[in-house]
């Protein structure tokens, strides 16, 4: 079980996740201290490591919307946070997924910053309310992606297992 550490609304565009005066930084392992750093309680509970890794952002509809840039998907799987939204943007979808970012659609998801939620049988069920919601799964193949840890881990291995 994991707790919301955020809620969003509609329309959360990757400048807000990753603002554009830092996309000088690419290193996956650098891109992280930036997540979110418009909003500073926020960005400083995450660099202070006050939010534990497996923890939740919920968010409203269309959440990555605006530019393809990578690095607002690294930046939260660099906290190893889940994304829980109603629906994502499609390049930040693609780019989350190679990136091994840990996200489930839920359409009809309803919880609030502290809630206790869990995954289990594609729904999610919040534990606090006592509701529970359908989950969209993403094709078994992307998923496979995610659970390698991304497009570079899913490849090494798939090339491995060809080796056998």
């Amino acid at each position: 079980m994991a707790k919301v550490v955020l809620k969003l609304g509609a329309d959360i565009s990757t400048d807000i996740i990753y603002p554009g005066r830092f996309m000088a930084t690419v290193l996956p392992t650098e891109t992280p201290v930036f997540a979110f750093a418009d909003m500073s309680d926020f960005n400083t509970k995450l660099k202070a490591k006050e939010i534990p890794a497996g923890s939740i952002l919920v968010a409203d509809k269309n959440f990555g919307c605006g530019s393809s840039r990578e690095q607002a998907a690294s930046c939260l799987k660099g906290y190893d946070l889940k994304v829980i939204a109603k629906n994502f943007a499609r390049i930040f979808l693609q780019n989350s997924i190679n990136l091994g970012l840990d996200m489930i659609i839920c359409p009809t998801i309803e919880a609030s910053e502290g809630d206790e939620i869990e995954v289990e049988n594609g729904r999610v069920a919040n534990r606090t309310t006592g509701k529970t919601f359908d989950i969209v799964p993403l094709p078994k193949a992307r998923q496979s992606i995610i659970d390698a840890g991304g497009l570079i881990s899913y490849t090494r291995k798939i090339l491995l297992e060809g080796k056998k």
